[in-house]
């Protein structure tokens, strides 16, 4: 399909959604949210795709958020799946990588939050200014970030909307790798490293890292088995092919299925 503020290519097993409102730094109005909310569907329920890389238009920004100029008209509503179709999509098992290529600002940030790998270019720059412009990071931001960092290192970010940079968000730890280079061809150079293992291994991990960090420990190993990733691994042909494809001396063929 054809979109007007997203675009989307598939290489292979690999798509690739691209925010293009580049003169607006690739801030979201509502129709983008829509487009977006349609095309993760769209991924989730391909069988055909294994990974998806999320990044913006140009060099400046992977996004400036929410376009507060419709917010300003009493527009700017979300889909159900929340800020760019992610942040609030929690059933989604395939693994999505966020290529951060300039300012990931507000609900930009917390798209980059709601993916699994953030890969950043070294001028990115990363904050939750919502506090300068009188309103909350209600999107998972003021959730995910002391989550996934602590609360003491989260908490000056959030209580005083300073940005941080790509080097800093790798030494706090929610940026993964800084790229002096194109994040692109990065995060496609990483998209091929999951590539090479099974889909459905890779699905059953999320699926467990992600239920599991909200259950205690014991908890999360008696219920692992029976969540939907991790039985479709145990019955599908990719478990009975890695063994076979080792003992054969061969590269595994996986189906996803």
């Amino acid at each position: 399909m054809a979109y007007e503020f997203v675009t989307v290519t598939r290489e292979g097993p690999l798509t690739i959604v691209t925010l293009n409102r580049p003169e607006s730094r690739n801030a979201l109005n509502s129709a983008a949210h829509r487009e977006l909310d349609a095309i993760f569907d769209d991924f989730a329920a391909d069988p055909d795709q294994w990974v998806a890389i999320v990044t913006g238009a140009g060099d400046k920004a992977f996004s400036a958020g929410m376009d507060l100029k419709e917010v300003s008209k009493g527009m700017g509503a979300l889909p159900k799946s929340g800020f760019a179709g992610l942040t609030h999509r929690f059933d989604c098992t395939k693994p999505i990588i966020a290529a951060v290529n300039g300012v990931a600002m507000g609900g930009g940030f917390e798209t980059a939050l709601a993916c699994d790998v953030i890969i950043a270019s070294a001028n990115a720059q990363f904050g939750l200014p919502e506090p300068v412009v009188g309103v909350a990071a209600l999107a998972g931001g003021l959730l995910r970030l002391p989550r996934t960092i602590g609360v003491k290192a989260a908490m000056p970010m959030m209580l005083t909307g300073k940005p941080v940079s790509a080097a800093e968000g790798h030494r706090l730890g929610f940026v993964y790798q800084v790229v002096e280079g194109d994040v692109l061809e990065a995060a496609r150079a990483f998209a091929a490293d999951i590539l090479r293992c099974s889909p459905m291994a890779v699905r059953a991990a999320k699926e467990v890292v992600v239920r599991g960090m909200e259950l205690p420990l014991e908890d999360a190993l008696k219920q692992q088995s029976q969540w939907p990733a991790v039985k479709a691994l145990f019955t599908s042909e990719d478990m009975r092919e890695g063994p076979r494809a080792f003992a054969e001396k061969r590269a595994p063929k996986w189906k996803g299925r």
